[in-house]
């Protein structure tokens, strides 16, 4: 046992067990442990430390940490005693330039080159227009197509469609939006709002937050107009034409006065009814309105007829009265005549004025008679 070495290394001056012979003992006598340079390594080996049984040489090589080259270059650090490296381990490796040099602050160069292009060339609509603005500040604008600026941070582009109509709800949910008119009543309004932009410049840099700006002026205008007519010209759109008019005109004016670079293309008002608490009461009172209103019609048309029957009754007696200064004699005996003749028609007496003629004679009742005396007859008939 005093011959036979550890593989992890000796203490003192077992020196030639260095692991070179067979099932780790010492080998021959050419082998052994005087010979100066296997000594002085188990020597060595005593002194650093353990040494390593599955290294050649029986050594650790020093340690050292890896290096941004050896992980690019190899993939992670290199093994202990600087041998391969295993498959599957660290990064790979990059390729190089023909001279040797990486490839990376090339592509970081062209990347950040490609970014610089692209912010420096703008594609416009043509429904669009854009404004520079250079550190923040208004330089020029850019009308549709193709522009060239100077690369981000130094210029910046801003693109906003001036062309499309923008259409607003006002409200935009379900609520009420209550308005008060010239007759002192409340009226439930929602009406839509179409605007686009005239400049750009005065849109973007005059207002903080320019749509909201266009709903406050909308409903200032929309309050102002509502409250110069009635509830009734609200509601039955006898005067929402105006209105509406009344209220582009408004909005236009104080857009401008403000700069803000809007232009108001139309108002239409979608719903005027009354409150929702008072929503039957004012059913009822239309209702009404209309029955009277009916009822006036019906009496429009019966003074119609009347005038028309006098105005032929006057034109009647007109022609008569021609008539009547042309032949006075013959004409009053006729209207006599007509006149005993539509007074007598329907009268069951009948009076004669005439020699030899009984001055009164009951015809009708003489034609009863005789229309009755065979209907007797036959009823006595019958009771046999």
């Amino acid at each position: 046992m005093a011959g036979r070495n550890s593989p992890w290394g000796g203490s003192g001056g077992n020196g030639g067990g260095d692991g070179d012979g067979p099932n780790g003992e010492g080998g021959d006598d050419k082998s052994g442990g005087d010979t100066p340079d296997e000594g002085s390594n188990g020597g060595s080996s005593g002194e650093s430390g353990p040494r390593n049984p599955w290294l050649p040489s029986g050594e650790t090589p020093p340690r050292r940490s890896a290096s941004i080259e050896d992980i690019f270059r190899g993939g992670g650090p290199r093994k202990p005693g600087g041998g391969p490296r295993g498959p599957g381990g660290g990064f790979p490796q990059m390729p190089r330039r023909p001279d040797g040099k990486s490839w990376l602050p090339l592509g970081i160069g062209v990347a950040v080159a490609a970014l610089l292009g692209l912010s420096m060339v703008h594609m416009v609509g043509p429904k669009e227009q854009g404004i520079v603005t250079m550190f923040g500040k208004y330089a020029r604008p850019i009308d549709s197509g193709i522009s060239l600026t100077l690369p981000w941070p130094i210029e910046q582009v801003d693109i906003e469609d001036v062309r499309s109509f923008r259409v607003d709800m006002i409200p935009d949910s379900d609520n009420e939006k209550l308005m008060l008119t010239s007759d002192k009543n409340l009226v439930d309004l929602s009406y839509l709002v179409r605007w686009n932009i005239k400049n750009l410049k005065d849109y973007k840099f005059r207002l903080s937050d320019p749509e909201e700006t266009v709903r406050e002026v909308a409903e200032a205008a929309m309050r102002a107009s509502i409250a110069q007519i009635s509830l009734n010209d609200a509601i039955s759109g006898a005067g929402r034409a105006q209105v509406e008019q009344d209220v582009r005109e408004r909005m236009q004016r104080i857009l401008d006065y403000y700069k803000s670079g809007v232009a108001v293309q139309g108002v239409e008002i979608k719903k005027a009814d009354p409150p929702a608490k008072t929503k039957a009461a004012f059913e009822q009172v239309t209702v009404a309105q209309q029955e009277a209103e009916r009822d006036r019609s019906e009496a429009r048309a019966w003074a119609q007829q009347q005038l028309a029957s006098a105005q032929g009754n006057a034109s009647q007696f007109d022609k008569v009265y021609e008539q009547y200064k042309l032949a006075p004699e013959v004409t009053k005996r006729r209207m006599y005549y007509e006149t005993m003749e539509s007074v007598l028609q329907d009268n069951d007496t009948v009076v004669a004025d005439a020699k030899g003629v009984t001055s009164y004679l009951p015809l009708p009742e003489v034609k009863r008679r005789e229309e009755a005396a065979p209907s007797t007859t036959v009823t006595a008939k019958g009771g046999q």
